[in-house]
């Protein structure tokens, strides 16, 4: 009786490992995705603007630029927070190792100009309104291996949806 049981749910039990292993699969691909090839990251606050939405975009960033080390001057990035390492902020290089950046030092002060060379194995980065923005100026060059992405374009919301190139500096 226990043995004609056990052959009765071996069908259901095979269909249901084969669905779950093609759950696995579903997920492997999505965070191979995710931490590879690109992700999507949420931009809030007014460090960006006006290039981003001060209420917050959502915005796709690909990994493959950082990773292969061509990220260069006016690219949008995703950068792990030098202040906060629980943080992802989004800043624009505006220095790659070797470059000589000039910067206003607090520019709601004064005028006052400063000029650094960007250290090999880090960049310079700004948020594009300098005056409500946490970067570089505040804690110099970043390491390169904060790195996490390149910003490629906005797409939520839909009228916003652009893609972000290199601005001129």
């Amino acid at each position: 009786m226990g043995l004609e049981r056990i052959t009765e749910l071996a069908p259901f039990v095979k269909e249901g490992l084969q669905q779950s292993l093609r759950v696995a699969k579903f997920f492997c691909c999505v965070h191979v995705t995710n931490a590879y090839l690109c992700t999507f990251a949420y931009t809030v606050g007014p460090s960006m603007l006006p290039t981003f939405n001060l209420q917050g975009n959502l915005v796709l960033a690909e990994r493959l630029t950082t990773q292969l080390g061509k990220v260069g001057s006016g690219d949008v990035v995703l950068i792990r927070s030098p202040d906060n390492p629980r943080k992802v902020v989004t800043k624009r290089v505006k220095g790659v190792e070797g470059d000589v950046v000039s910067f206003f030092a607090d520019p709601n002060k004064n005028d006052e100009q400063r000029t650094v060379v960007v250290p090999k194995g880090h960049i310079w980065i700004e948020g594009d309104n300098i005056y409500k923005s946490n970067d570089s100026r505040k804690f110099g060059p970043v390491p390169y291996a904060l790195l996490q992405a390149r910003v490629s374009c906005i797409v939520w919301p839909p009228e916003d949806f652009k893609l972000v190139g290199n601005k001129v500096l």
